[in-house]
């Protein structure tokens, strides 16, 4: 799978890339950003990180300050956009938290979405593949924030022998029971709840799917979506009725934007490296 890098920029010794390739599962062109801190051909291990609603494939690698953090390894992190673009589908483009920007990492089953809205298998079939064949890359751990640390979360979940460590900041964890989450399920999905669980954290956990390393969780306290949108607190009670292995912060006055992450990301990174490292 071939990728064209359509600009790239020094950055910490290293080179902050802007990419586009074609994906087989969206049947779209697709973009992403990487920060890849060394010569490409020592990079031994990944980092995807998926960003939230509204976001593209360059919020994430402009806002957080990741290269400061990955400079000196040989981790690369990379960001894809966070749906396919342009289809002219009813209502793609009529609401922030539907349709463009807003995939919420599902294999959408519904009307003329289930045919580009492949979010879920983009992640785990296109991007990995790019990582294994074009970079020659095996080992991928998987972060994200809001409806991002929603699709790590469950990408992870589904996925344990996939990724090597988990984390998320200000998740979206019990999406069948956020008003988020419901708008999207439904609109991608249909309403069948029981096919809305498979893309749901809590519910995942709750019927018995553990991994088996810790998952890292950051949470403002402050986040002004923490008891409508996100519930982080059911996450942390099922993990622990499940015995799944969970280190939640809960950070007093930070909210749910780029100023938390950007505060809290190399602790992020540290905790994936120290996991990519093990393998």
């Amino acid at each position: 799978m071939d990728f064209e890098i359509l600009k790239k920029h020094k950055s910490f010794d290293g080179e902050t890339w802007f990419c586009e390739h074609s994906s087989n599962s969206t049947k779209t062109q697709m973009k992403f950003s990487a920060f890849v801190p060394s010569d490409i051909k020592d990079i031994d291990s990944s980092i995807i990180w998926l960003s939230g609603l509204t976001c593209n494939e360059e919020n994430f690698i402009t806002k957080a300050g990741v290269q400061k953090y990955l400079a000196g390894t040989n981790t690369l992190i990379i960001c894809p956009d966070t749906s396919p673009r342009g289809l002219n589908l009813d209502g793609e483009d009529d609401s922030y938290d539907f349709g463009s920007g807003a995939s919420f990492y599902v294999n959408a089953t519904k009307g003329d979405y289930s045919k580009n809205y492949q979010m879920y298998d983009y992640i785990i079939n296109d991007l990995i593949q790019l990582l294994k064949n074009d970079l020659g890359i095996d080992n991928v751990s998987i972060m994200g924030h809001s409806m991002g640390g929603h699709g790590a979360l469950v990408l992870g979940i589904r996925n344990p022998g996939l990724f090597k460590s988990i984390s998320a900041f200000s998740p979206i964890v019990n999406p069948i029971n956020s008003p988020w989450g419901i708008k999207a399920f439904k609109g991608y999905l249909g309403e069948n709840v029981e096919e809305w669980k498979k893309y749901d954290a809590y519910e995942l956990v709750k019927d018995g799917n553990l991994v088996r390393n810790t998952i890292l969780i950051d949470q403002g306290l402050n986040d002004e979506f923490l008891q409508t949108q996100l519930k982080t607190s059911l996450f942390e009670e099922i993990c622990r009725e499940m015995g799944q292995n969970l280190k939640l912060n809960m950070r007093e006055g930070y909210d749910h934007s780029y100023y938390f992450i950007s505060t809290f990301i190399e602790e992020h990174i540290s905790f994936h490296i120290n996991s990519l490292k093990k393998s």
